[in-house]
């Protein structure tokens, strides 16, 4: 039998192992390693300074009354801005807009009365005119307060209620006129008990001080059924 021998090129071939077989899971470790530091440098940042962080969104808030969202420090766009006639010289103009207290016209500063009447649909319905009285401009808004009184001052009937609307700042040059509705309905045709009143005491809006208007347009309903009486918002113009 044939003795064969193993030289030491031999064992060299034998003893090398492929360098592909050996470097695969070298490489593979060396890999997860360099993603582990990337994953570090990233999250401490760089000489330039600390990572940009997710941040809040500023500018926003919660939605405002009336289901609007608006951004935060921002000012509501002012509403248009709408004009009527009124009695005395120029226009009295009235906006949506809320009044400067310090604008505001006085008890002092008006003078009350009530208008003709102008029925229609079972309801008898009356304005009642304020009159800038004063030597400035000033402004009105929202609702009056009346009340029919008798001739001791004695208040007949409940508070008018007030009928549904927008309020607008009405402004009044000297001379000028706003006017509120009043409306009840016609005592024949509703059956409601019924007073005579000899004054209607006007409060303007905002005020305590009112004003005295003698009543002449006869007998109002003080009690029972459709007894109620409304009162709308001041509105620009003399309501005459």
């Amino acid at each position: 039998m044939a003795t064969f021998r193993r030289g030491a090129a031999d064992t060299d071939r034998l003893d090398a192992v492929p360098a592909s077989r050996t470097s695969i899971p070298a490489r593979r470790a060396a890999l997860l390693a360099g993603v582990a530091l990337l994953g570090l440098l990233t999250a401490c940042g760089t000489d330039n300074g600390p990572a940009s962080t997710p941040q809040k969104l500023s500018g926003t808030a919660e939605p405002a009354s009336g289901d609007r969202t608006t951004d935060a420090g921002s000012s509501p766009t002012a509403a248009p801005t709408e004009s009527a006639t009124a009695t005395g010289s120029g226009t009295a103009s009235a906006s949506s807009g809320s009044g400067s207290g310090g604008t505001r016209c006085h008890t002092s500063e008006l003078r009350a009365s009530v208008g003709n009447n102008d029925p229609g649909a079972g309801q008898e319905n009356f304005p009642v005119v304020l009159t800038n009285s004063s030597g400035r401009t000033c402004t009105l808004r929202g609702y009056p307060g009346a009340a029919f009184v008798d001739a001791s001052g004695k208040q007949l009937g409940p508070d008018p209620k007030r009928s549904s609307g927008t309020p607008t700042t009405v402004t009044l040059a000297p001379g000028q006129s706003a006017w509120a509705g009043l409306t009840f309905s016609n005592p024949e045709i509703s059956g409601a008990a019924t007073a005579t009143p000899t004054a209607l005491i006007v409060t303007p809006p905002d005020e305590k001080d009112p004003l005295k208007v003698t009543w002449t347009q006869g007998k109002v309903p003080v009690s029972g059924n459709a007894s109620s009486v409304f009162l709308t918002v001041v509105r620009a113009g003399a309501g005459v």
